[in-house]
């Protein structure tokens, strides 16, 4: 199988000016064309799966390569009934920040009425691509959205919004973990000050509102500082000052861009006197953090997933890390992670467990999921179609600090923090640590 790039961005600026007007604002532009063939023309024969992503950035293109490698693991087994799986990638441009959505929606539509793809994985923008994908009834499987209007539309609506499905969390999940994580932080620092420098868009919104309320009035933590900066923002000098000025012990970088590595390198070379501990998936959020930030995320915490950290959650956690590395010469990003696992055990278990493509019975096969991929035990979904997170899964998110030489020690949660024998670590300057 190849991957064949054709440049589709006239075209899609064309569709762009006849396509429904936009229902939500995200951060998308351009346009661009991806496929995975299983021959020399995309056959009808195949299970198409399209993907609707930036895939000029890191993790459109992570998703594409999760989404590659799982297509050619089913189809090295003999595919799912009786077909091969084939991946069509459409580029949204989501992350080039110009909040021209109808980029992103013509590459969804190209996907579903060019292509005719079988079912979407979108990459971000899910809040706006979900009318589309509602006025074609094709199935649309969110990675990153964490709005929570998206489980609302599911439980208003049903049969409207039933198309869509989430597989990453939502922001009440995402507050709630940052939460419970600053919980132990402040367990094991004694700090209670808490500062959050956070991106502009409705996504994150979603997360800071959760947050200016549980902090304070459930857990306790004195909130000194919120900064919200606008998309493009490299230089973060003034929002340092007024979180150090506030007297800010814990600093919360809640990012979803490149961004994040200009603010790790800032935090370093002012010797900010304020800990990391991050919602930060690029800058210090990211096995490659160590080499984009020099080194200068050492002693910063951030997210991380179990197949990227090497512990085994399930009994495919390693399998999939061996298999990724082996394909694509990296480790996974989590965004990978997800899509591969969306296809190579979410879906194909659905699939056999329809034995048909058609929408409505895969939604009702996708609604009685009960599968163990590389991340859960048991991953499943609520009825309102939002990712279930239950006594019964295992942490998702694992959050691990930068130590000396680019090692990455496990910080929370506490129990593998002790089973792996790991010590938080704090920088050398001076700080609230002292």
């Amino acid at each position: 199988m190849e991957v064949v790039c054709l440049d589709s961005r006239a075209l899609a600026k064309i569709q762009a000016v006849v396509l429904i007007v936009v229902i939500f604002v995200a951060v998308v532009i351009g346009s661009g064309a991806y496929f995975l063939w299983s021959g020399t023309l995309e056959s009808a024969e195949t299970i198409k799966i399209g993907i609707c992503a930036d895939l000029d950035m890191t993790r459109g293109e992570s998703i594409m390569n999760g989404a590659i490698l799982a297509a050619e693991e089913i189809n090295a087994q003999g595919g799912v009934l009786g077909r091969q799986i084939e991946i069509v990638g459409e580029d949204s441009d989501i992350e080039a920040g110009t909040l021209d959505t109808s980029i992103a929606i013509a590459a969804l539509t190209r996907l579903i009425t060019f292509h005719k793809v079988d079912f979407v994985i979108a990459g971000g923008g899910e809040d706006y691509l979900i009318e589309t994908a509602v006025e074609h009834k094709k199935i649309l499987l969110g990675t990153l959205s964490p709005s929570d209007s998206l489980t609302q539309m599911v439980i208003d609506d049903y049969d409207r919004y039933k198309y869509f499905f989430r597989l990453g969390v939502n922001g009440t999940a995402s507050y709630v973990e940052v939460a419970d994580s600053l919980a132990y932080v402040r367990e094991i620092t004694g700090f209670s000050k808490v500062a959050y420098i956070a991106l502009d868009v409705p996504q994150v919104k979603v997360i800071t509102e959760g947050l200016d309320y549980l902090l304070p009035e459930v857990y306790g933590f004195d909130l000194v500082y919120t900064g919200v900066y606008p998309w493009g923002t490299v230089d973060f000098s003034s929002y340092f000052a007024a979180a150090e000025a506030n007297g800010a012990e814990i600093v919360i970088p809640i990012m979803v861009g490149q961004e994040g590595i200009a603010f790790v390198k800032e935090w370093y070379e002012r010797q900010s006197p304020m800990v990391v501990w991050g919602v930060n998936p690029v800058g210090s959020g990211d096995f490659q953090s160590w080499n984009w930030t020099e080194g200068k995320c050492e002693h910063t915490v951030a997210g991380l997933s179990a197949v990227q950290l090497g512990y085994p959650v399930t009994s495919k956690t390693l399998s999939t890390r061996e298999a990724y590395l082996n394909r694509w010469g990296t480790l996974p990003s989590l965004s990978a992670i997800v899509a591969y696992d969306c296809i190579r055990f979410l879906l194909y278990d659905a699939l056999q467990r329809a034995q048909t493509t058609e929408t409505e019975a895969v939604i009702e096969a996708l609604e009685e999921s009960e599968v163990e991929n590389s991340l859960e035990e048991n991953f499943k979904f609520t009825s309102n179609h939002d990712h279930s997170f239950g006594e019964d899964n295992k942490a998702i998110t694992i959050m691990y600090q930068w130590q000396a030489g680019g090692a990455m020690a496990i910080v929370y949660p506490k129990e593998i923090m002790e089973e792996t024998g790991a010590t938080y670590t704090y920088p050398d300057w001076p700080g609230a640590w002292d």
